[in-house]
């Protein structure tokens, strides 16, 4: 079943349980091309993608690839870590930066990996977006070269539902309290 964006959007929750079920390899292509597809400043496409499956790996970067001062065991059960890395080589990208101030790359890699978010969610799939990580000891986990920052983890899977909570009421702000109509 067909859902809105919208939908799909209001649905999207961080997820923190999942049951250790495998993902079907066709479900991380399909996630992985919705994040390719995303657009990037002068189209120059710097996110880097590693797809953790093996335990050992994902025990690794929860135990050694997340900053202290957050328990986040839980994201060893998730069957698959997506790792979103920054290509830093761009010269666009810098002279970009020197010019507007604004650091492009970052936003490339943020609508990437909501593209990917929104396409586990429309299958069934919970995600949950981990920046709470140390970039050197996760390049060295996935063995990317120093021109690759590692900025994010996605972990995947499909939810627990013995785990599950119900959605809590919105603490979003309004749309009065956030956009200005001119």
């Amino acid at each position: 079943m067909k859902t809105n964006l919208t939908d799909l959007i209001a649905r999207r929750v961080s997820c923190r349980a999942y049951k250790p079920d495998l993902v079907p390899q066709e479900h991380i292509q399909q996630i992985l091309e919705a994040a390719r597809l995303a657009p990037s400043a002068c189209n120059q496409q710097p996110w880097r993608f590693a797809v953790v499956q093996d335990p050992t790996l994902r025990r690794r970067i929860v135990e050694d690839g997340f900053l202290p001062g957050l328990s986040m065991t839980w994201a060893t059960v998730a069957p698959v870590h997506i790792v979103i890395g920054m290509e830093l080589s761009f010269l666009p990208h810098r002279f970009g930066k020197e010019v507007s101030g604004v650091d492009y790359p970052w936003i490339d890699i943020g609508i990437a990996g909501e593209h990917l978010i929104l396409a586990a969610t429309e299958l069934g799939l919970g995600t949950c977006w981990i920046g709470w990580t140390n970039a050197q000891a996760i390049a060295r986990i996935v063995g990317w070269p120093k021109s690759i920052k590692p900025v994010i983890v996605i972990t995947v899977g499909y939810p627990d539902p013995s785990e599950e909570r119900p959605l809590p009421a919105s603490r979003r702000k309004s749309l009065d309290e956030l956009a200005k109509w001119l």
